[in-house]
């Protein structure tokens, strides 16, 4: 597919619309459209994306601003005609070729009325790909503007709906002004938000963010952290028994990560990491519990996390695991703490000390069943869990595209 976007102006620009291009055009690519940008500012930044700058599609080309004035002030220059010759001109020449267009702002916005109304020119007549309007402002509906909107054409092209043409806003609130400016039903209106970008936002290293690629962590229910080296006294095999509960009691995608290699001063914890690992499998845990050591950079060598990646992974998972045996202090716990995770650890002394209350302890022979429950019921009440969850599953950039962008833009072009 071939998608062109349409816009004022497009990234390096900083803006909420320029953000959306950058992300639509980004992962597009990467799952292997071809993206043509053109505005009247912007410059190629996204790899892969064809980059066109038509300055007339700006809302600060000297011609643009000067029509801008007039039509604010209720009267059409002598030159609109042509401008908008021209830049019917310059939409076909840069977008003629692609399946599907997606125009941000101008269809209900009065900061270039002069590419308005060329792309209803295009649209009435029939000329290039079909449209999809992308609609994040309304000047109808603003009482800022209506000094400088007027009866007749341009001005009441941006409070009408035009033939052929897909509607989207960007929320809930936004359709439904958009169906009061338009007097269309809801239904007629597609809602698709923003997103996030997550790996980008905790600012993973290349490390950390391939960990999160291949074990694909941010789509999982719930990811647990145990930070650790593969010692005796860690405990591991607890950590692998309360995962299997969690996730036997909710059905969950709930992973767990265990960060370390084996230790260095006993020869036996490679045998123990052997036995760790068939017990995964026996608890049916091959996909669900990663030992970040069993990787390897290309050079063959074990991937070993810096002090900097533990701090990505803290900020990526939902909990911390440490259901060790012995411990003399537990510096994970504070780190837990820093990173507002909640804890779910063996009740040794050491960890009363560091956590108080503020941790979730239990015995070291409390079945794996009656901790699985406290912990699924700890989760289910913590807001802030719930509202991540919501976020990755609903509101990442990846997602949108996949979900609700492409699927859109495949009904526009049948």
């Amino acid at each position: 597919m071939h998608v062109g976007i349409i816009h004022y102006a497009a990234p390096p620009i900083v803006g909420g619309v320029e953000l959306t291009i950058f992300h639509h055009a980004r992962t597009l690519t990467v799952l292997g459209h071809q993206v043509t940008i053109a505005a009247g500012l912007g410059d190629a930044v996204v790899p892969g994306v064809n980059y066109r700058q038509e300055a007339l599609f700006g809302s600060r080309h000297p011609a643009i601003m000067e029509v801008g004035r007039a039509l604010a002030d209720g009267n059409i220059p002598a030159n609109f005609g042509d401008l908008v010759t021209q830049t019917k001109q310059a939409l076909l020449k840069s977008i003629g070729n692609c399946d599907v267009v997606i125009g941000h702002n101008f269809f209900t916005l009065h900061k270039n009325l002069v590419l308005t109304a060329a792309v209803y020119h295009l649209i009435r007549n029939g000329e290039g790909p079909p449209w999809v309007a992308w609609h994040h402002d309304f000047a109808w509906l603003r009482s800022q503007y209506q000094s400088e909107l007027h009866p007749g054409e341009p001005w009441e092209l941006l409070k009408h709906p035009w033939p052929n043409v897909r509607h989207v806003t960007v929320s809930h609130a936004q359709q439904d002004d958009l169906a009061q400016l338009y007097g269309l039903p809801l239904n007629d209106i597609i809602v698709v938000s923003p997103g996030v970008e997550p790996a980008e936002f905790y600012r993973c290293d290349e490390t950390v963010t391939s960990l999160v690629n291949r074990w694909d962590l941010l789509g999982a229910d719930c990811v647990f952290l145990l930070p650790a080296r593969v010692t005796r006294r860690k405990n591991i095999e607890l950590g692998l028994e309360w995962l299997a509960a969690v996730r036997q009691q909710s059905g969950w995608d709930a992973r767990l990560i265990i960060t370390g290699p084996p230790g260095p001063h006993n020869p036996t914890n490679d045998v123990y990491l052997e036995y760790l690992l068939a017990l995964r499998d026996k608890l049916q845990l091959h996909d669900a519990a990663h030992f970040v050591y069993q990787l390897r950079y290309e050079e063959g060598v074990p991937i070993i996390l810096l002090n900097e990646d533990l701090a990505n992974l803290y900020q990526i998972v939902d909990a911390l695991f440490f259901p060790s045996r012995q411990e003399g202090f537990g510096i994970p716990i504070l780190e837990a703490g820093l990173a507002r995770l909640p804890i779910f650890a063996t009740d040794l002394p050491p960890f009363r000390e560091s956590a108080g209350p503020e941790a979730r302890l239990f015995a070291l022979d409390t079945p794996a069943d009656q901790v699985a429950h406290t912990i699924i019921e700890t989760l289910q009440a913590d807001r802030a869990f719930q509202l991540r969850r919501r976020v990755l599953e609903q509101f990442t950039w990846r997602g949108i595209v996949k979900t609700r962008i492409l699927p859109l833009l495949e009904e526009v072009i049948s």
